[in-house]
């Protein structure tokens, strides 16, 4: 659960910035949104989950 708010409030906080950069307009953002929304009820939405839980343990096990 954390991962997933985390994951949905980064993407907020990018598709904002967008908006705010004229590089979005409003109807791109509710189209995107829809999309995902109808996408999570599909049979591919538990592969894109693993998909983005392994990105992300991979990413979390970078060292710098």
């Amino acid at each position: 659960m954390n991962l997933s708010m985390s994951g949905v409030l980064l993407l907020g906080v990018v598709v904002f910035l967008f908006f705010r950069k004229d590089g979005l307009k409003a109807s791109h953002a509710l189209t995107s949104s829809l999309f995902g929304f109808y996408l999570a009820s599909t049979a591919i939405a538990p592969s894109i989950k693993a998909g983005g839980e392994s990105l992300a343990s991979l990413l979390g096990g970078i060292k710098f």
